[in-house]
């Protein structure tokens, strides 16, 4: 299956995801890159698009998506990238690296709301999605911690665990 890997990150624990998925597929892998400071624009509720891609992704078989969810909300360069290559996408795997739990995925900050929104946006287009909350990384006296989830941020060092083991279950379904 012919296979693309594309991310956005904002502070580098989704570029980390996407660049091990892509590794271990051995697939293409691109950035999405913002037109504009995302950040500052989502907190105005602006969305103002990406670039455009260097690959073709009606030429790939499957999309991975890999991108964090800000606030329990889809980020926008996410957003455009589905508004923009949705059509041509074949099957969309979303994977993202979250400060929410799995016991809290369905709170107002949580994770579920934006894989159901994918859901809606590409149908049965969208094949899976899975969630790598960074607390899974964090020792259990910082799991509850804010600041201690938004400074940390996934590396080699700390992907271990319970992490890289629903890393490996993920690599399963999708290998």
């Amino acid at each position: 299956m012919k296979t693309i890997v594309v991310y956005y990150s904002r502070k580098g624990s989704n570029s980390f995801l996407a660049k091990k998925i892509a590794s271990r597929l051995s697939c293409d892998m691109e950035a999405i890159r913002p037109r504009i400071n995302v950040f500052a624009l989502f907190l105005m509720r602006i969305h103002a698009g990406i670039r455009p891609l260097k690959h073709d992704i009606g030429s790939y078989d499957r999309v991975i998506m890999v991108g964090p969810i800000w606030m329990g909300m889809f980020v926008p360069p996410l957003r455009s990238f589905l508004r923009r290559y949705g059509s041509q996408i074949r099957k969309l795997v979303f994977v993202t690296c979250c400060g929410s739990t799995y016991d809290k995925k369905d709170e107002k900050f949580g994770h579920g709301h934006v894989f159901r929104e994918v859901g809606e946006i590409m149908g049965e287009k969208l094949d899976l999605t899975q969630a790598f909350p960074v607390g899974l990384v964090l020792p259990d006296e910082q799991k509850e911690d804010p600041d201690a989830f938004m400074k940390t941020h996934l590396n080699e060092e700390n992907f271990r665990g319970e992490i890289a083991e629903r890393f490996e279950a993920f690599m399963k379904k999708v290998g």
